[in-house]
C-alpha cells in the first residue's frame, strides 16, 4: 500500500446532508472543489432516491444515518449539513457517536426555547398540509417567498423552484412533521460543551441565521464562526468557499 493511498484512507469521509427539498446532487459544487477528500452526499429520508424512506423522528433518523453508513462501508467520518441536514447533523453529533471526528453547520437551528415550540409545530403542520393536498408548483412557489429566502433574486427563487418540482409532496410532508424544528431538542448546552470540532458557516446576507451563529459563538467558544458574503444558501451560491474551508481543514490531517 502506497503512503498516499495511506494518508487518503486514514482521513475520515465527508459526509454531507442537505436540507428540505433538496437532494445529494445540492452539494456537487463543493465536492467538486474537494481535493483528496473522500465524500457521500445523501439523499434524505422523503428525499431524492429515498423519497419513500419515512422517519418519524429525529432519533429514528440518528438510526436511519448511522445504519446507512455502515451500509457504505464508513467508519471515520465527519458531517456537513445545512439548515434541515444540519439540524439532524446535530442531533446525531449530539448522539455522541464514536467514529464522528468533525461537525460541520450551514445555517442551522440549534434548537428553539420551549415556549417557542408549539407555535413552530402548527406552523410546519400548516405547510406539511399543503405540501400534502396542494399542487406542488403552487406551495414552492409561497415557500420561496418566506423571510429566510429574502436574500434570493427573483431568477434564483425560479430557478430554486424548477430544481424542486420533482419532489413528492407527501414524503416532503411527512419529514418536516417529523423533522419540525418545534419537535427538535435544544442542543445550545451541548454545543458549549462537547470537545468535537464544530465550524458553523453563517452569509452576511442571512439576517437570522448570521445573529443566531454570533449568538452560538458568544455561548460556545470552542464553536468556530466561518462569516461568509451571501445568503441562506452557501453551498448553493459559494461552493468554492466551503471548499476551501473543508481542504484547510482536512489538510491539517496531513
Amino acid at each position: 500500500m502506497s503512503d498516499e493511498f495511506k494518508q487518503k484512507a486514514s482521513k475520515p469521509t465527508l459526509v454531507m446532508l442537505h436540507g428540505l427539498l433538496g437532494d445529494r446532487h445540492d452539494w456537487a459544487g463543493v465536492s467538486d472543489g474537494l481535493e483528496g477528500v473522500d465524500c457521500l452526499a445523501l439523499d434524505l429520508p422523503g428525499h431524492g432516491e429515498n423519497h419513500r424512506v419515512q422517519t418519524a423522528t429525529f432519533e429514528a433518523f440518528h438510526y436511519w444515518l448511522t445504519d446507512t453508513l455502515v451500509t457504505h462501508g464508513i467508519r471515520r467520518y465527519c458531517l456537513l449539513g445545512y439548515s434541515l441536514g444540519g439540524r439532524l447533523a446535530l442531533y446525531h453529533a449530539s448522539r455522541q457517536p464514536l467514529d464522528l471526528a468533525a461537525l460541520w453547520l450551514e445555517s442551522a437551528h440549534p434548537g428553539l426555547a420551549t415556549s417557542e415550540r408549539p407555535a413552530r409545530i402548527a406552523h410546519d403542520e400548516r405547510w406539511a398540509t399543503r405540501f400534502e393536498q396542494e399542487p406542488i408548483e403552487g406551495v414552492l412557489t409561497d415557500w420561496y417567498q418566506q423571510p429566510v429566502f429574502s436574500d434570493l433574486t427573483e431568477a434564483q427563487r425560479r430557478r430554486q423552484i424548477q430544481r424542486r418540482l420533482a419532489n413528492h409532496g407527501p414524503a416532503v410532508a411527512n419529514m418536516l412533521r417529523a423533522t419540525s424544528l418545534g419537535k427538535q431538542p435544544s442542543q445550545w448546552a451541548w454545543l458549549a460543551n462537547t470537545s468535537l470540532p464544530v465550524s458553523y458557516f453563517s452569509g452576511l446576507r442571512d439576517a437570522k441565521f448570521h445573529k443566531l451563529a454570533s449568538r452560538l459563538a458568544a455561548r460556545a467558544p470552542h464553536l468556530r464562526h466561518i462569516t461568509l458574503e451571501g445568503g441562506h444558501n452557501l453551498h448553493f451560491e459559494l461552493p468554492e468557499a466551503l471548499s476551501q474551508q473543508l481542504n484547510a481543514w482536512y489538510g491539517l490531517l496531513e
